[in-house]
């Protein structure tokens, strides 16, 4: 009897994790909790950073079985496991990646956040359009970078999205062009995201000259509720026209903007706000979270998707700038530079970035409401970028 207790004892310890973990994993729970401390105790986008790195911290957890890569790996006959072979052999991660896998989790956000979007700055000026487009330079020019340092063209796209600091859209590009890049480039685009007020300030005053930096933007015209209505609605069909590939994610945050300007469904509105953009925020950072594992991560390349990622962020900052420059020369004075900066698409963050560095300079100066059209306009410049990097790679 005691022997077979003892060869219990043998059997638990043989199959524990302290036995059979790798030094790979041992790296990536700290790194997983590295970044747990960012989040909770930096605020670093905590809402995201937190389940990511925990589903980071579980996937890698040796012998614990919640996520299997191998199950969405492209087999040699151009196959991967069905839906069925998952329900059945699949941990909890890998019935919950089903909903990065398909392409379900990045629209539904982008529903939340449309449900939380005033478009009114935007309506009230159309040329943040093309401070939204500007920001968006980061994107392409690091998707030839990428390129050029011997990515394939869909992993280049999917690290030049980093460049739009929008981390949905991110996720929604790379499922589909590169997921075995998943893990690297949602954690990339998400802390960047936390860096924001960090790594824009020094941008924008490198690029503006304080008298630029001083200028004291007119106060926007008042926005009709028609207008706010018919903005989403004409949105929808004229991008998802030409750029049928940014459809879904367009056309969900004009879903949930439309909710909430109409006023008819304040409950649906409410719930796209709260219930369902938490639920769906968990489930997305889990499972992006797991597919770090320390196979796909320990690499070279997520080396360069961390730098090429902080490249593509920079220039994205510096070309919503250096268009504010050229729109403050045409209007004669008129715009403030620093509002180009906010053409990235982190709400509200970068529109108080802008607000922030403004009233360094002008204590007298408001320009978060100024800066909140090219911040939105670059939720949908993003969108519509992903949508064209999806046509031409996938």
């Amino acid at each position: 009897m005691i022997q077979g207790f003892f060869e219990a004892i043998q059997g638990i310890w043989a199959n524990s994790a302290f036995v059979n973990i790798t030094w790979q994993q041992g790296i990536m729970l700290v790194i997983s909790c590295v970044l747990l401390y960012l989040a909770i105790a930096k605020g670093f986008e905590p809402l995201l950073l937190l389940p990511i790195a925990f589903g980071m911290l579980l996937s890698n957890l040796p012998m614990a079985g919640l996520y299997h890569p191998e199950f969405f790996q492209i087999q040699a006959d151009g196959s991967v496991m069905n839906a069925a072979e998952i329900m059945n052999h699949g941990g909890l991660f890998d019935l919950l990646y089903l909903g990065v896998k398909l392409g379900i989790y990045p629209p539904l956000i982008f529903l939340g956040i449309g449900a939380m979007t005033d478009f009114g700055p935007l309506i009230a000026n159309p040329k943040s359009f093309l401070l939204g487009a500007a920001a968006q330079l980061g994107i392409f020019l690091t998707f030839f970078g990428a390129l050029a340092l011997g990515f394939t063209g869909p992993e280049a796209g999917a690290i030049g999205i980093i460049g739009g600091a929008d981390g949905p859209t991110a996720i929604f590009v790379t499922k589909t062009l590169a997921p075995h890049l998943l893990g690297s480039i949602a954690v990339a685009a998400y802390s960047y995201m936390a860096l924001v007020p960090l790594i824009q300030p020094p941008i924008m005053k490198a690029l503006t000259t304080k008298k630029e930096r001083m200028v004291v933007m007119e106060q926007l015209r008042p926005v009709s509720k028609v207008e706010k209505i018919v903005f989403p609605i004409l949105v929808t069909i004229v991008v998802s026209f030409i750029v049928p590939d940014a459809a879904p994610l367009v056309g969900m945050l004009m879903l949930g903007n439309l909710m909430k300007e109409s006023g008819c469904v304040d409950r649906l509105c409410k719930t796209a706000q709260n219930e369902l953009m938490n639920i769906v925020t968990i489930f997305l950072g889990v499972t992006v979270g797991a597919t770090a594992t320390a196979d796909n991560f320990l690499s070279g390349k997520t080396l360069g998707i961390v730098l090429l990622g902080l490249i593509a962020f920079s220039f994205g900052t510096a070309g919503g700038v250096l268009f504010g420059k050229v729109m403050y020369l045409v209007s004669g004075g008129k715009v403030n530079p620093l509002i180009g900066s906010a053409g990235v698409s982190a709400v509200p963050m970068a529109a108080r970035v802008s607000q922030k560095v403004g009233q360094q300079e002008n204590p007298s100066n408001f320009l978060l409401m100024h800066a909140m059209g090219p911040n939105v306009a670059g939720v949908i410049g993003s969108a519509v970028a992903a949508g064209v990097l999806l046509a031409i790679l996938k």
